[in-house]
């Protein structure tokens, strides 16, 4: 299968840390995709994550499985309180996700402090790699992934994700190159495979997203595949040329998801 389709899904879990309506399985299964995308934990907390009671099903299925990172993680900062917390979490949620058969755990660029140069930034990030390479490095690949806007961000333009990818590339590190943030950020989406393969030489995964707003306007907000700023055929296009899995992450509820998988199963062929 040259280009799994997959879709960012709730974790399945009650409070009580049980399997509630079959989890992310059961999910793939009613909306008839190749894989899930899940966060192991709060999303906007730093909670670790606790062993999943479907952790063997996952490891033994067919089905794709990507994690996300949560979004307050910042390995880039120069903030010690935010930095040093966030590298420990980002390597418990590494093991977290190997012992669920996870092909990588998706993470954002992160950013700098208004006041700091971007520098700092992207040594950081070296130093996250570096130190986690003399323990044998992370449990599945890190896939840093493209963001929509922000001052002194390491992943939101070309230029800076060169200096990144210059610094952390030779680590293994991965790509995921999210749509709705490229096209807020103002990259062309005709040729961004190309763009982004320039400088990091792999795309990884897909975040195949439509955007609310116009291009380049710095805001990340995901519409439906066909219901959206950017052309669907543009989507596609993005989709084809990676040759890689793709997760959507659009609104909408299970039923419309199950027709964007079909949708975009039938228009990449």
């Amino acid at each position: 299968m040259s280009h799994p389709i997959g879709v960012h899904v709730g974790p399945g879990l009650t409070e009580d840390n049980e399997l509630d309506a079959g989890g992310p399985l059961a999910r793939a299964a009613e909306m008839d995709a190749d894989g899930v995308q899940v966060f192991l934990a709060d999303p906007q907390g730093w909670t670790a994550p606790r062993p999943r009671p479907d952790a063997a099903d996952l490891l033994a299925g067919d089905v794709l499985v990507v994690v996300h990172a949560p979004y307050v993680l910042n390995v880039a900062t120069t903030n010690n309180r935010i930095r040093i917390p966030s590298r420990k979490l980002l390597d418990k949620h590494a093991q977290a996700a190997a012992a669920i058969g996870a092909v990588g755990l998706v993470v954002h660029g992160g950013h700098v402090l208004a006041q700091d140069d971007p520098a700092a930034g992207v040594d950081n990030w070296r130093k996250t790699f570096a130190r986690q390479a003399e323990t044998g490095g992370f449990a599945v690949p890190l896939l840093i992934e493209n963001t929509a806007g922000g001052g002194n961000a390491m992943a939101r333009d070309l230029d800076a994700l060169a200096r990144l990818w210059e610094a952390v590339g030779e680590f293994g590190a991965g790509f995921v190159l999210d749509t709705c943030h490229a096209w807020a950020a103002g990259w062309d989406l005709d040729t961004v495979v190309d763009d982004v393969r320039a400088v990091t030489g792999r795309i990884d995964l897909v975040h195949l997203n439509n955007s609310r707003d116009p291009a380049g306007s710095s805001r990340d907000r995901h519409a439906p595949l066909t219901d959206g700023e950017i052309p669907s055929d543009l989507l596609v296009s993005v989709a084809r040329a990676a040759d890689c899995p793709v997760v959507l992450e659009t609104p909408g509820d299970a039923a419309a998801h199950a027709e964007e998988v079909s949708w975009l199963r039938a228009a990449l062929g």
